[in-house]
C-alpha cells in the first residue's frame, strides 16, 4: 500500500495514518508493526518509518522500547496527576500500584554555586546526593536526584530510604515537618543516561521538575532534580473564578 504522493512530506502522512489507526483500531498496549513491516507495507524507506515513529513517541501517543518494539501508548488515568504528587510511594499505593525505588547513588558531596543558591547554604556545605529511580508496577517511571542539608540529616544512612518514602524518614526519624514543596515543571528530552534507565529512547518527550522543599522554619530542607515520562504523567489544574 504505497501513501499517494502530495505535498505533504512522506513521513508526516505516515503520522496522520497512524494516528487514525491508533485512536479507532489500536487499544493502549498494543504493538505496532516493526519499521521493517511498515517500511515494506507502505512502500517507504526505513528512515522515514523511523521518523514518523519518532514524531509519534514526541506526541506522546507511543512509547518505543529497546529491544522489544513501539507500543500504543496508555493515555488513561492510569497516568499520575503531578499537581496531586506529594509523595510518589504514597501516590502510587493510593492507585493500586506496587512502587520500588532503587538508589543508584547515595553519597556525600560539596555544595557548589548553583546548589548553594538553589538549598540556601554556603558554598562548600556538605549536602547529600540521593539519585533514585522510581518504578511503578515494574515500569521506570522517573529519575530523582536529590540534594538534602548534612547538617539536618546527620545520621542518614542509605538502608532508611530502600522501604520508606523519602518524606517519612524525614517527617519521623528527622522529625522535620514539611510546611510547603515548590514545583516547577517544563517539557524536555530524555538525554542518554536518562533514556537509558527509563526504557525509552534518547530524544523522546520527558518532564523537568525541580522541587524546593521547605519546613515550618521556612528552612530549604530538600531540593530536587526529577526527570520523568512523559507518558506516564499529567498535570491537571483547577481555575475557579472568583465570585
Amino acid at each position: 500500500m504505497a501513501i499517494a504522493a502530495r505535498k505533504q512530506p512522506l513521513y508526516d502522512q505516515l503520522v496522520d495514518i497512524l494516528t487514525e489507526k491508533i485512536e479507532h483500531e489500536y487499544r493502549p498496549g498494543d504493538m505496532l508493526p516493526s519499521e521493517r513491516e511498515l517500511s515494506k507495507y507502505y512502500g517507504l524507506s526505513r528512515t522515514t518509518v523511523r521518523l514518523a515513529l519518532q514524531e509519534l513517541e514526541r506526541l506522546g501517543l507511543v512509547v518505543r522500547q529497546h529491544g522489544r518494539g513501539t507500543f500504543v501508548a496508555d493515555r488513561s488515568v492510569q497516568t499520575t496527576n503531578l499537581s496531586q504528587t506529594y509523595s510518589f510511594t504514597e501516590q502510587m499505593r493510593e492507585l493500586g500500584r506496587k512502587p520500588a525505588t532503587t538508589i543508584l547513588e547515595f553519597s556525600e558531596i560539596e555544595s557548589d554555586k548553583n546548589l548553594a543558591s538553589s538549598l540556601g547554604v554556603r558554598i562548600g556545605d556538605k549536602l547529600f546526593k540521593i539519585k533514585r529511580l522510581r518504578s511503578a508496577d515494574g515500569v521506570p517511571m522517573m529519575v530523582e536526584r536529590t540534594y538534602l542539608p548534612v547538617r539536618k540529616f546527620m545520621s542518614l544512612k542509605r538502608p532508611m530510604l530502600e522501604h520508606e518514602s523519602l518524606y517519612h524518614v524525614i517527617e519521623q526519624y528527622f522529625h522535620e515537618k514539611i510546611r510547603v514543596a515548590e514545583e516547577e515543571f517544563f517539557a524536555s528530552i530524555a538525554r542518554p543516561a536518562d533514556a537509558h534507565l527509563l526504557d525509552i529512547s534518547e530524544g523522546a518527550p520527558v518532564l523537568d521538575l525541580v522541587r524546593t522543599t521547605y519546613n515550618m522554619g521556612n528552612e530549604i530542607i530538600e531540593y530536587t532534580l526529577s526527570v520523568a515520562r512523559a507518558d506516564q504523567f499529567k498535570y491537571k489544574i483547577f481555575h475557579y473564578r472568583n465570585e
